[in-house]
């Protein structure tokens, strides 16, 4: 693992869905409910179709086409993305059942190890998050992460989505504080290292293992990040145990 100097840095942004949040864990879990309402007579799901990681490329793929359309909100892109991808699975969400999958995002649990990392660098730094969220789903998160961050900047706030910058012009003109003295920490290369890195922050990329093959809910991307580490409490121990 490669080192970082852990006093270069006053502020740690973060992504939270993938990195701090088990999305994956959430996703596979609500469209599996979701279909199995369609069966008859309902019951658990099996077979290729329904594997993790034939999920999860369904998502990946549907979730950005559908953010890359128009802004909407992230209740709206996550109810449309079951909605289209359902078929690719072989059922068709009811408008109740996509509604439900919305809201599931409140129940996706944090990572066993992010509640106790970020405990110990909030100690040592200010803490922010770079969502593609919406405030309110948000707000049903950070209660389940048990941390007061300095700063939050969300899809909502910004009207777009990462990949797109705003999140991080936002994060920069609130915080005050210059790139120089900013590290990202994020599992997505797509949505978060590649656009990050591009704008000349320092960052993490939390290679965690997925569910899925390749990239997982997210679409592949090349970037370069400073370190790569395999979960947040290996980012406590580089910038708090260094």
């Amino acid at each position: 693992m490669r080192r970082l100097d852990p006093d270069r840095f006053d502020l740690l942004t973060f992504d939270c869905y993938g990195t701090l949040v088990d999305w994956e864990a959430g996703i596979t879990r609500a469209v599996r409910q979701a279909a199995a309402a369609h069966r008859t007579p309902p019951g658990p799901l099996h077979g290729d179709s329904w594997d993790d990681a034939h999920i999860l490329s369904a998502f990946a793929e549907t979730e950005h086409f559908v953010q890359t359309e128009r802004y909407r909100s992230y209740r709206e892109v996550l109810a449309l993305t079951l909605a289209k991808m359902g078929p690719r699975l072989g059922f068709h969400p009811t408008p109740a059942q996509c509604d439900e999958f919305a809201a599931s995002v409140a129940d996706w649990p944090p990572f066993p190890d992010t509640i106790d990392a970020l405990h110990r660098l909030g100690a040592r730094y200010r803490l922010g998050i770079v969502s593609n969220v919406d405030d309110d789903l948000f707000a049903a998160t950070g209660k389940r992460l048990g941390t007061d961050f300095d700063w939050v900047v969300t899809a909502q706030q910004v009207g777009s989505y990462k990949p797109a910058t705003a999140h991080f012009e936002k994060m920069a003109g609130r915080s005050g504080i210059p790139r120089a003295r900013t590290l990202h920490i994020a599992q997505s290369l797509f949505h978060d290292i590649a656009p990050a890195s591009a704008l000349g922050y320092s960052t993490v990329h939390v290679d965690r293992p997925s569910r899925g093959a390749g990239s997982g809910a997210t679409p592949p991307a090349e970037a370069r990040p400073d370190v790569t580490v395999p979960d947040m409490a290996s980012v406590a121990a580089l910038l708090v145990e260094a």
